[in-house]
């Protein structure tokens, strides 16, 4: 029997992730001072009393003030009146970007809400075009491909996190960069885990997704051009089969909103990367005992993404503007 002591993991802190994108926003921002002097400004919406959330707010707000944004949280104890204010911040020229804090109903509706923020203005990337773009691996709004489209930002601030930990493989061409890699998402919901494993799997990866019901496994096919992803069902949901598709995954990200879930750390392949997403931690306190590396939260990143997102917006329009003109 080995005595070796095992080196534990690592733990990467999402703000040491998300420092590398304020000096391109900063910049970005500076540019735009002859067209926007005072700063683009961003509006969230929040309905509900959701401390995640409220936390989430502060922490945009704080950023974005850092980086020359202004922001703007429009709080709102009556739901119904939600959807009129959007609607008035879509036709206000002042507004640059507005994002909506959910679940707000914590239904369809949301969905509905989701669709009213314009497209031109809608940072988080939950518009209908951004998501079928996303799905169909397209990643520009125009013919010319003068207009990027843009993506959800929590799973693009988990891509940027892999990129980061050097799980993408730069010396591969764009859309392979996760050829031969394994992940498993626990999490199938439609704003991470969902738009996540179709984006991993358009850039070569197999993803395996998990939810309360069943494990889908993503993958992008045999050929390696740039084509939509493809979804396999593997069957019902139980701790067998997702033990099975953990032994050899790569990556492991987690976004069960669940306080009490906790990820089986026996189910982690030695020296897998463990991400967590949730506002909880789904992942327990041995989680380094396997992973060679653990981020226990990514909303910095998200932030990141989410202004990154507004000013690519703000350049979009601008492009129009030109165009039309």
């Amino acid at each position: 029997m080995s005595t070796a002591i095992q080196k534990p993991g690592r733990t990467i802190l999402a703000s040491t992730i998300s420092k590398i994108y304020d000096d391109e926003i900063r910049s970005k921002v500076e540019t735009l001072k002859s067209t926007i002097p005072q700063g683009p400004l961003l509006v969230g919406f929040l309905a509900n009393n959701d401390p995640a959330a409220e936390m989430y707010a502060r922490w945009t707000q704080k950023t974005s003030e850092s980086l020359g944004i202004r922001y703007e949280l429009r709080k709102f104890d009556d739901k119904d009146l939600l959807e009129e204010n959007i609607i008035e911040a879509n036709n206000d020229d002042t507004v640059d970007g507005i994002m909506i804090y959910f679940p707000v109903f914590g239904n369809a509706q949301d969905q509905y809400l989701q669709q009213i923020v314009n497209k031109e203005k809608d940072v988080e990337g939950l518009n209908h075009v951004y998501y079928q773009n996303l799905y169909h691996n397209v990643r520009y709004l125009d013919e010319k491909k003068t207009l990027k489209s843009i993506l959800p930002c929590t799973p693009l601030a988990i891509v940027k996190i892999l990129e980061y930990l050097k799980i993408y493989n730069p010396l591969l061409p764009d859309g392979n960069q996760m050829y031969g890699k394994k992940c498993v998402v626990i999490n199938r919901s439609e704003i991470v885990g969902r738009p996540l494993a179709a984006l991993l799997a358009n850039d070569g990866a197999i993803v395996y997704s998990v939810d309360v019901n069943n494990i889908q496994k993503f993958t992008r096919g045999e050929s390696l051009k740039l084509i939509k992803h493809q979804v396999e069902d593997l069957g019902d949901y139980s701790d067998l089969l997702l033990k099975d598709v953990c032994k050899d995954a790569d990556v492991i990200i987690t976004g069960v909103p669940l306080e009490n879930y906790k990820f089986p750390t026996e189910y982690i392949r030695d020296g897998a990367i463990c991400i967590n997403f949730s506002s909880f931690k789904n992942f327990a306190e041995d989680v380094k005992t396997k992973a060679s590396l653990y981020v226990p939260m990514t909303g910095k990143v998200t932030i990141a993404m989410l202004l990154r997102n507004m000013l690519r917006l703000v350049d979009n329009r601008q492009k129009v503007k030109h165009i039309d003109h």
